[in-house]
């Protein structure tokens, strides 16, 4: 059910970016500005991700393969980095553009054209925007959720500028009149900044997987559920690695005891300890590779 719904979320989020790269490249060159160019490029840019993001998505669902043994999961971390990547040299190469426009004098506009752009892809981001957060409460998806944030920045970035030509509209004919050249140069200069925390955010957290780092959440949950199982007579210590990579999570437990540990109940007491553990742990069992092992040898834990 998840997974319906979250390949349904980015194949209706794929059908409207293109819509909206095509209008924004369109009405930019009509309008002849670079922030409505930047608006069309960068959500040209966000239809890619989206793609390739549906194709990893199908992936992770499957069954381990012989060549991927433990799933697709590390894929999903990987397609965000690269998102995350792509998005944050678009805002670097629209910041030093709006500069140089900013230098050579700015540029006059068509305001007319530019605020019907802004009117209509504003429009529909709000709406993907509201149609995903409500879809992605039952999907939990990583991947609508990174989607979602793209379209509220393009959503920001076109309330942005239909705010900014509104103002340039009204300035024409008066006193202010070649200060509108500037507008759309300094608009993007301003959006550019605001909105770079956003991708270095999500290159963040997906770099935090890539590299295995433990997620404190999940490791306190291991320590708190090992806590009552450690009571247990027979049992010496343990020692525990968790990891998460996309929806996966990956949670090995080693637990040393004495020689004679379970000799009555056997494997039984083994399983009743794997159960004790599992039901305290949030990861559904459908995500998450999970690992108890009992030896009386501390070299093996």
């Amino acid at each position: 059910m998840q997974a319906s719904l979250e390949q349904r979320a980015l194949k209706v989020s794929i059908v409207v970016t293109l819509v909206v790269s095509s209008l924004g490249v369109t009405f930019g060159l009509l309008a002849g500005s670079q922030s409505i160019l930047f608006d069309g490029v960068f959500s040209t840019i966000d239809a890619a991700m989206s793609a390739l993001s549906l194709v990893v998505a199908r992936l992770a669902i499957r069954e381990a393969s012989q060549r991927f043994q433990h799933g697709y999961w590390h894929l999903e971390p990987l397609v965000a980095a690269l998102n995350g990547s792509i998005l944050m040299l678009l805002c670097f190469y629209a910041f030093l553009n709006a500069l140089l426009g900013l230098m050579e004098g700015g540029q006059a506009l068509a305001f007319d054209v530019a605020i019907s752009y802004a009117v209509v892809v504003a429009t529909l981001c709000y709406v993907m925007v509201f149609y995903q957060r409500r879809l992605n409460r039952r999907a939990q998806s990583e991947f609508v959720r990174i989607d979602m944030q793209g379209w509220l920045m393009s959503a920001l970035i076109t309330t942005s500028l239909l705010v900014a030509f509104s103002i340039g509209l009204l300035l024409q004919g008066t006193e202010w009149e070649p200060l509108t050249r500037y507008i759309d140069s300094l608009l993007l200069v301003v959006l550019t900044v605001c909105f770079m925390p956003v991708p270095i955010g999500i290159v963040r957290r997906a770099l935090r997987e890539i590299l295995l780092i433990a997620p404190d959440n999940i490791d306190r949950e291991v320590h708190a559920a090992m806590a009552p199982v450690m009571q247990r007579e027979g049992l010496l210590h343990y020692h525990s690695h968790v990891a998460k990579a996309g929806r996966g999570h990956y949670i090995e437990i080693h637990i040393v005891t004495t020689p004679e540990f379970a000799a009555e109940r056997g494997i039984a007491v083994l399983d009743e300890i794997r159960e004790q553990i599992a039901a305290q742990l949030s990861p559904p069992p459908e995500r998450r590779w999970f690992t108890v092992a009992f030896t009386a040898d501390p070299r093996w834990a």
